[in-house]
């Protein structure tokens, strides 16, 4: 397994049973000590149990980010229940890291397999990582990103790009 997985794994049990983070004071992989954003996802059955993360970074490291994006995503994802105790052995777990994000210049040009996309309509905003199941052409993609970010318009919107380092 992965650092950057083993990682948000641990986090989400250790905050679960006893609402604690890992200690930000263990000697850790220089891996970890870089600064980036990215995005926790967690499965259960193969079925979406919990995705959070950030555009942009928000702590010191990545190893802080992982902590709280998987912390996040296990417990406050408004789409789901907080993950409980009894599911922590059925659940995986997947780590983006994002590249720094582009405004985009041709959507054309991009590829939904490798970019994602972030749209911004005014106050409203959205962002959907890359090589998505089910989403296999940058007409999917913005049509996605649009409904998430609640946009049910034809005006203008700003698309920005970005892509991942994927850890699974």
């Amino acid at each position: 397994m992965h650092p950057y997985v083993q990682l948000a794994k641990e986090a989400v049990e250790l905050w679960v049973k006893e609402h604690k983070k890992p200690d930000k004071d263990v000697k850790k992989s220089p891996l970890f000590e870089r600064k980036s954003a990215c995005f926790c996802t967690i499965y259960k059955n193969k079925e979406l149990r919990g995705c959070i993360g950030t555009i942009f970074p928000l702590h010191d490291s990545l190893y802080e980010e992982i902590i709280e994006n998987a912390i996040s995503a296990a417990t406050r994802d408004p789409r789901f229940e907080p993950v409980r105790v009894e599911e922590l052995n059925l659940l995986e777990y997947k780590v983006d890291v994002l590249s720094e994000i582009s405004p985009v210049k041709d959507l054309n040009k991009l590829n939904p397999k490798i970019n994602g996309i972030i749209v911004k309509q005014g106050s409203k905003q959205a962002l959907l990582l890359p090589d998505l199941e089910g989403v296999d052409s940058v007409e999917d993609q913005i049509r996605i990103v649009k409904m998430k970010a609640g946009i049910f318009n034809d005006l203008p919107c700003e698309y920005f790009t970005f892509t991942v380092e994927r850890y699974s």
